[in-house]
């Protein structure tokens, strides 16, 4: 599995999406920053990527953007209900944040997850 460098210009862009929502905690997942609500994933890089979470309504809406496509950080194993967010919608700061925000509302609006202990 080739896992994708981080870029520190998305991880700079995640925090600048992310200053609106104090709620979030960032930490990494895999290897790169990404935002949890209630320790749900809701938002995150991946490599020059920025990803977002939707219900389904907002996936297939946020799919039919040219250049959007589903999160999958392995060949193969796509993530259901992640998107990948087109260069033209992070391009555009409305854009990105209205999609940041849908991402939010819907995380903060499933059950509430423990942190997991650390693997041995």
């Amino acid at each position: 599995m080739k896992i994708a460098p981080p870029d520190p210009r998305a991880a700079e862009r995640l925090a600048a999406l992310l200053v609106d929502h104090p709620q979030l905690r960032v930490r990494k997942m895999f290897g790169h920053p990404a935002a949890f609500a209630n320790g749900n994933l809701c938002v995150g890089t991946y490599g020059r990527d920025l990803f977002v979470r939707l219900s389904d309504v907002d996936q297939r809406r946020a799919e039919a953007l040219p250049g959007a496509h589903t999160f999958a950080p392995m060949a193969g194993r796509p993530m259901r209900g992640y998107v990948v967010l087109p260069p033209s919608v992070l391009a555009d700061e409305k854009q990105a944040s209205l999609w940041v925000d849908r991402s939010v509302r819907f995380a903060m609006g499933l059950p509430s997850k423990e942190p997991k202990g650390r693997r041995t």
